[in-house]
């Protein structure tokens, strides 16, 4: 797979200036892909859970998982030396839309397992001693405060209905964000797909007979909300970017 990214027309040309981010950093992908999953695959000493809606993220992201009193899961916990269990925790990012290789990312979270402290709902809550980020471009280790500091993507909750409404009801607009991608994309792709949306950008997913290749697309601006993102959209269709440079290289599809 290899990945171009197009710059934004609004980046700034002076050579001293602050230069604006192309994408989230990975505290941030950390935290939308742990605040939008609704599954997770939790490890303890001997025994595995897949864990469907049982956990939620704090603002400073604390992770909980909620679980009945008289869970097997529970009873670990509680056999554990001082009431603390090794844990590991894997969330998976997978695309909204029917792509190849719909896998975009993993995350990794270990640490211990103790009681909440705070609430009356039986809870367990994850001391966190590592986060893992496994990407296209590689895997990456955040660090603790990075974790604590960092917030979700603003479009995050909303990316999969966006990109899957976009897929389904705005051909013309998919066409239009497809073409952009000039010379910039190997001839020969039998059809290209969005696949991801971020406050940064968009990436569209071009599609070979072996292989694909993603072109990510950046937003003049960065977008507040989905409703700017839709704005950024319509801007990128009608003013893109002039430039482009290879993002997170690899074999050519």
């Amino acid at each position: 797979m290899s990945t171009v990214a197009e710059t934004s027309p609004s980046e700034p040309s002076e050579p001293n200036g602050p230069i604006e981010p192309i994408e989230p950093t990975a505290a941030e992908r950390v935290r939308s892909v742990v605040a939008g999953a609704e599954s997770l695959s939790l490890t303890t000493d001997g025994q595995e859970y897949d864990l469907i809606g049982m956990h939620s993220v704090s603002r400073r992201g604390r992770i909980t998982l909620h679980r009945q009193a008289d869970s097997p899961l529970a009873a670990q916990v509680a056999r554990a030396p001082r009431g603390s269990l090794a844990a590991l925790l894997e969330f998976t990012d997978i695309a909204p839309t029917a792509v190849r290789a719909r896998v975009r990312a993993g995350v990794t979270v270990s640490g211990w397992l103790t009681p909440a402290r705070d609430g009356e709902a039986p809870a367990l809550e994850l001391d966190i001693a590592r986060v893992t980020l496994r990407t296209a471009a590689g895997t990456v280790e955040v660090g603790l405060d990075e974790m604590t500091l960092a917030a979700p993507d603003p479009l995050a909750a909303e990316e999969a209905a966006m990109l899957t409404h976009l897929t389904d009801a705005h051909e013309d607009m998919v066409a239009g964000l497809v073409a952009l991608a000039g010379p910039r994309i190997p001839h020969g792709f039998t059809r290209a797909v969005p696949l991801a949306l971020d406050r940064h950008g968009i990436t569209l997913r071009y599609e070979y007979p072996s292989g694909h290749c993603d072109l990510r697309l950046l937003f003049p601006e960065p977008a507040r909300n989905a409703a700017d993102a839709g704005e950024q959209i319509c801007r990128l269709l009608v003013a893109p970017a002039a430039t482009a440079h290879l993002h997170h290289p690899s074999s050519r599809p």
